[in-house]
């Protein structure tokens, strides 16, 4: 029998314009499963809401809450502060709940670091190609090209982390990629969660 608590965390993680938030809040659609709402220090973007997508404070206030040691996770991402609330995580846990982390692999790595007596399956989402991520940016940033440069610039660092995860999925048809976590989340093992060598060979066709 697992000696694990009743919830569970689950980490998705992603290069910026991956895919990563919309399938975080696919998932969260499922019974039983709550996404983990950030503080960020960003200012919205359309049609986000504050306490629904994230908790939009100062810098000021973000770094009272770090003295405070209010964060599970907490990391700087492209000039923004981001951080998951230790005590939202951690009721929602204790109610049995699964929580969905929408994260970088910064927060990631303190996560994982903590041991924490839950289950954890983290998992790095990839894009088809870099053609279609810029696409994706373009889109998602109202054609704002300073900012989707700026991701495209960091898009090899973050690529380069997908090693530090449990599972690796490409992101080229949202259905699937979905199915494919969802099945990873009711697996009891992590092993064989995906093909490290066509994984491998993709990532290979990115860094290009």
């Amino acid at each position: 029998m697992s000696s694990f608590k009743k919830g569970g965390m689950y980490i998705i993680s992603s290069p910026s314009g991956a895919g990563k938030t919309t399938l975080v809040k696919k998932i969260s659609k499922n019974k039983n499963f709550s996404i983990s709402i950030s503080h960020t220090t960003r200012k919205p973007r359309p049609n986000e809401k504050n306490g629904k997508d994230y908790f939009f404070v100062s810098k000021n206030q973000f770094k009272k809450l770090i003295k405070k040691k209010e964060f599970l996770e907490h990391a700087k991402v492209f000039d923004n502060y981001y951080g998951s609330s230790k005590k939202q995580v951690n009721q929602k846990l204790e109610n049995g709940k699964n929580i969905i982390f929408d994260i970088d692999w910064q927060g990631t790595k303190q996560i994982r670091n903590k041991k924490l007596n839950y289950k954890l399956l983290t998992i790095f989402i990839l894009p088809p190609s870099k053609s279609e991520l810029f696409k994706r940016l373009v889109k998602r940033e109202n054609r704002n090209m300073k900012t989707v440069k700026k991701r495209m610039k960091s898009f090899k660092k973050d690529l380069s982390r997908w090693k530090d995860y449990d599972m690796v999925v490409i992101n080229d048809d949202l259905i699937k990629c979905y199915n494919k976590i969802k099945k990873a989340i009711n697996s009891k093992s992590k092993k064989d969660l995906f093909d490290l060598d066509f994984i491998k060979r993709h990532v290979k066709t990115l860094s290009v």
